[in-house]
């Protein structure tokens, strides 16, 4: 079999991420394109006899995308600014933070004699074709190995199942009610206002932080409180977009500015003659980590019960 090696410019051909290890883009015996590391020139390794389709987009499909809905990836390039980009694609495989590129596993495995192991063996780790994109266009790649699969890859670290591990752990809580009146003492009255607020505090109203590592990824979630839903107990529901405004005695009977209610009825005929008041904080999660980020969302309750009678008037 002939083998014939052609030098060319990386310009002209492939551009190799500044640090990356050399790539091979067949993994045919003795053949490919190699672009060394740090050099301006690539090799174009050509094999005689019948040709078989190799190079960056090699086989092996049918994996799913991890990381789809509200979960994205970036790519930094040498130079100009960040990039949205896919975090999966089909025939390329799955981003991978670490370099850039997309990373799919060459299927099925070059036999050990194969001069792409470079010194390592079929078990010992795996092959990978290796894209590299830049602007949407393929500019490098070749095939790669690797001990673990990369970060987002079939086998490798997800970083949105990481962000769900970094989400448990923190520690949310439902609103700590704070409402008047108070609801230890004689209650509300029918057309009097009523004042809720959250009181403040990271497991309150954020913002609270927790990660989750694993094969050297790292993601932190962020979590802040989007809104509180108070459902009143008299079939109505009030949505505060803040935690409130707490009352002072002050303010005697004014309507709270931020986040209050009047009761027409009274609890009467309520359990216990009391309005049963559910206050339920929808929590928004933003995560970061491996090159991924995304956004979810949690929520939280706490309730109260409160007993709101009417004006009682007094004859002379």
């Amino acid at each position: 079999m002939l083998t014939k090696t052609i030098g060319v410019t990386a310009a002209g051909l492939l551009l190799v991420a500044a640090g990356a290890h050399a790539a091979v883009a067949d993994s045919g015996p003795g053949g490919g394109v190699e672009c060394p590391p740090n050099s301006p020139f690539c090799l174009v390794h050509v094999r005689g006899g019948g040709g078989q389709g190799g190079g960056t987009q090699g086989g092996g499909g049918g994996q799913g995308a991890s990381g789809a809905g509200s979960t994205t990836c970036t790519l930094h390039p040498p130079s100009g600014p960040s990039q949205t980009v896919p975090c999966s694609r089909p025939g390329l495989g799955t981003f991978n933070p670490s370099d850039g590129c997309y990373w799919e596993v060459d299927t099925p495995q070059p036999p050990a004699s194969d001069p792409a192991w470079n010194g390592h063996k079929p078990g010992d780790g795996a092959l990978y074709n290796v894209t590299c994109t830049y602007d949407g266009g393929q500019t490098a790649g070749g095939t790669e190995w690797a001990k673990n699969p990369p970060a987002g890859a079939p086998g490798g670290v997800d970083p949105a199942q990481l962000a769900q591990q970094a989400i448990k752990k923190l520690l949310l809580s439902g609103p700590d009610i704070g409402i008047e009146p108070d609801p230890a003492g004689q209650g509300g009255t029918v057309g009097v206002p009523v004042w809720m607020w959250n009181r403040p505090s990271p497991s309150t109203t954020g913002p609270t932080s927790a990660s989750a590592a694993a094969g050297g990824i790292t993601v932190t979630a962020t979590a802040t409180v989007r809104e509180v839903d108070w459902v009143m107990g008299d079939g109505h529901t009030v949505v505060c977009a803040n935690a409130g405004t707490p009352y002072q005695a002050s303010f005697g009977m004014k309507k709270s500015p931020t986040c209050g209610y009047v009761y027409a009825d009274t609890s009467a005929d309520e359990p216990g003659a009391k309005y049963r008041i559910v206050a339920t904080t929808t929590w928004a999660v933003h995560w970061v980590g491996g090159g991924e980020e995304g956004d979810a969302t949690t929520t939280r309750a706490s309730q109260v019960q409160i007993p709101i009678g009417e004006v009682q008037v007094v004859g002379g």
